[in-house]
């Protein structure tokens, strides 16, 4: 299925002139994927904070969008550092896993804050990303490849929150649309579940036929 992250080589292309700039200035992957994590969880805090003690004017929500692109180009620099400048390593892959899932759930949840938003479905929004992305890593486990499979991969849900965010900026009122948007991206959350889980199940078919012949 059409996914977001289709479009990852052609950003990729544009970001290497920084991401060998960056490498010759001796920036390592695991601190570009330590700095991705840290300006999530800087955000997700100040708009929690905002949202619950200052309730500042919604344009503050507009930062959600430009730290959605910035963070998007973070993770493409960091794995171009890793695979294309020898700086993979075993805690790397470690810290670049858990912190995409921690940034999103910070980022996720900060939503709890806007008015009209639907929490139920917000916070199993956020534990069915979370299984998704834990799906496409237990393929690694089983021996097939790591699995990135849509329709609502990381960069999928990126520019979802990023519209929702730019839209409630705006002055856009959550509501029944929002409730809607939200319970969509659930059920293409459980599609993405299964179809990491199968295309696994395949790649493995398909190694093991290779494999007698």
């Amino acid at each position: 299925m059409a996914s977001v992250y289709q479009l990852k080589n052609a950003f990729s292309d544009r970001l290497r002139p920084l991401t060998q700039a960056l490498a010759v200035r001796g920036v390592s992957a695991n601190q570009v994927t330590l700095a991705a994590m840290a300006g999530s969880l800087l955000l997700a805090l100040v708009l929690y904070l905002d949202g619950v003690y200052l309730d500042s004017p919604p344009l503050i929500w507009l930062l959600v969008p430009l730290w959605m692109f910035i963070r998007m180009a973070l993770n493409n620099i960091d794995g171009m550092l890793a695979r294309e400048h020898n700086m993979a390593t075993p805690e790397g892959a470690i810290l670049n896993e858990m912190g995409d899932v921690v940034s999103d759930s910070a980022l996720f949840l900060a939503f709890a804050v806007v008015p009209g938003i639907h929490m139920p479905l917000l916070v199993l929004l956020t534990l069915l990303a979370v299984m998704s992305e834990m799906i496409g890593v237990v393929a690694v486990q089983i021996g097939a490849s790591r699995r990135y499979d849509g329709p609502s991969g990381k960069s999928d849900r990126a520019v979802f929150f990023a519209v929702l965010a730019a839209l409630y900026g705006f002055g856009v009122t959550m509501g029944s649309w929002s409730t809607l948007a939200l319970l969509l991206i659930n059920l293409l959350l459980l599609a993405t579940i299964v179809n990491r889980g199968r295309a696994a199940l395949r790649e493995l078919k398909r190694a093991a036929i290779d494999g007698s012949d």
